[in-house]
Parts: C-alpha cells; structure tokens; sequence
C-alpha cells in the first residue's frame, strides 16, 4: 500500500476514534480533492493529509501552501454543492467548515487542527 493511501487510513481512524463521522474520503471535483471529509455536529472537517517519510524535501505541513489552501477551499465549495443538488441532508446540517492538516512522517501522526 502506497504511503499517501495509509496516512489517508490511518487519520480517517483518527477522526473516529475521536467521534467524528467520516462522509468522505477522496473526493474529487474539476477543482480539487478532499483528501478525508468528516463531520463532528454542524461542523464539516475537510483535512489535507501529507506524508512523508522524513523531513530532507521539507515538512509535510510546509506542503500545504497558500495556492493549495485556495485549492481545497474551492474542492469543498464543489462538495458542498453536490450535497445540496443531491438533496444530502448533511447539507442542512452543516453550519461551518473547518480546514485541518494531518501530518505523517514515517508513522507519527500530528493532526493540526482549524489550521487555516
């Protein structure tokens, strides 16, 4: 299994472990991907997931730039559009979003939560 495909696991346990619902995971629209989306009340999580297996090409976090935080901003309009073209139920529910960062390196887990 590729790196990038169990950080995506391994931080969608995390959201559960920790009550949220997660509704998604790699959701992808003409604008972007949601890497794992969750929901913990009203409030829908989107989070970016970087791994890496040391820090030598800079850190995971480092990864999420400005241009990438426009571009999951813009993936999670999308998203929130097909829920209510869908007529999801979720999209009356949610009632604001948050955006985290999950970092993996190697297999420690550093979850950065509302991080922009």
């Amino acid at each position: 299994m590729a790196r990038g495909q169990w950080a995506e696991q391994h931080v969608a346990r995390w959201y559960q472990q920790h009550g949220y619902l997660v509704v998604a995971r790699n959701w992808r629209s003409k604008r972007g991907e949601l890497d794992v989306v969750a929901t913990l009340g009203s409030v829908l999580v989107v989070c970016e997931v970087k791994a890496r297996a040391t820090n030598a090409m800079g850190t995971p976090a480092e990864a999420v730039t400005v241009a990438k935080q426009l571009k999951i901003r813009r993936a999670t309009a999308d998203y929130r559009q097909a829920l209510r073209d869908a007529n999801d139920p979720l999209s009356h529910q949610v009632r604001c979003v948050r955006f985290d960062v999950a970092c993996v390196l190697g297999t420690q887990l550093d979850m950065l939560l509302d991080a922009f």
